[in-house]
């Protein structure tokens, strides 16, 4: 490839940070501030937030989505309870076992289901399978928007989720990492894919979405929230120069970059699955919904590609690919890598 290639398909986290963050940080880098979260950055994050969402919600800020995720269902559980999430959710196959250890051992219960999304009907089966002594009682439910195949929970199927949850006497959470593309693809409100369906607890990313690292853990049911700050402070999560974690955050609200950077990464994400489908010997695996196209490629073709330089992950048996758009994804990007494949 030589040294011309600058961006790849492997990760929305190999990208920079926007404009927009970087300037919210380097702003916030003059003068002194008080430390801990007790700065005029964090209330000002605090407060874009609870606009955006339009309700009074708590939020924390953290360094990553390994410790919002795992802190978050920790706070919905004892330990000897257990979470139901997807087979594939990032919170099972991703995070080193984080979610079971900042819990004091709560037990994931997987569940299968199309395109990435849990079903209503596997939650009930999963909660009555046993209710006896000897088994981890359910208590939390955990949706991954976007999900893990990329495709993107309708506020129809989170509000049946919510319907069983509620029947179950089950708390909500929701991993959204890549919750700004799940809300460019909808075009609906923040509010509409959380609270309003019934979201207890969401992880909204800020890292994929052009942020240097930070992620927004935010409680609708403020009842969830209580001493959350001391889960923080235990695992490591409370920065000293909170600023610097909650900065950005209000580069990305105040007008709206979040929701661009999202819609163009989706963008981008749909210009690659329409180039791909020109070439017959690729196969599309998944919807394309948010910001990531899975596609079957010749195994070859994939052998030829990383010879080549190109970076991306082949985890979904043979010849699945995984090609992940982002913020700063260009249209000559995506030309320059299909054409690579055609050839």
């Amino acid at each position: 490839m030589g040294d011309f290639l600058q961006r790849h398909f492997a990760s929305d986290n190999y990208s920079g940070i926007c404009p927009e963050a970087w300037e919210a940080m380097e702003e916030a880098n003059h003068g002194h501030s008080r430390s801990y979260g007790d700065d005029p950055w964090t209330l000002r994050a605090t407060n874009l937030l609870r606009d955006l969402f339009e309700t009074d919600c708590e939020v924390f800020f953290v360094f990553n989505g390994t410790a919002a995720n795992s802190l978050a269902l920790a706070s919905c559980c004892q330990s000897y309870h257990s979470i139901l999430c997807h087979e594939l959710a990032h919170v099972e196959t991703d995070e080193c076992g984080a979610p079971e250890y900042f819990s004091n051992g709560t037990k994931l219960l997987l569940l299968p289901g199309e395109n990435g999304k849990i079903a209503p009907a596997g939650i009930e089966a999963t909660v009555k399978r046993r209710t006896d002594i000897h088994f981890p009682k359910p208590r939390a439910v955990s949706v991954t928007q976007a999900t893990e195949v990329g495709t993107v929970y309708k506020p129809d199927e989170l509000k049946a989720i919510w319907s069983k949850t509620k029947a179950l006497d089950l708390k909500l959470h929701m991993d959204g990492a890549r919750f700004a593309n799940a809300v460019a693809s909808l075009g609906v409100a923040p509010k509409e894919i959380t609270w309003q369906s019934g979201v207890d607890v969401l992880c909204f990313g800020g890292t994929k979405n052009g942020m240097a690292l930070g992620e927004a853990v935010v409680f609708f049911n403020r009842t969830m929230a209580r001493e959350f700050e001391f889960r923080c402070k235990q695992a490591g999560q409370l920065a000293s120069k909170m600023r610097f974690l909650s900065a950005p955050w209000v580069g990305m609200l105040k007008d709206g970059a979040w929701l661009r950077h999202a819609s163009h990464a989706n963008a981008m994400a749909q210009l690659m699955e329409s180039k791909l489908r020109e070439i017959p010997s690729v196969k599309i695996l998944f919807p394309r919904e948010a910001n990531a196209v899975f596609a079957e490629l010749p195994l070859a073709a994939i052998q030829a590609l990383h010879a080549q330089g190109w970076l991306f992950y082949t985890f979904i048996g043979a010849g699945g690919c995984r090609l992940m758009c982002t913020w700063d994804t260009q249209p000559e990007d995506i030309e320059r890598f299909v054409s690579e494949l055609k050839r």
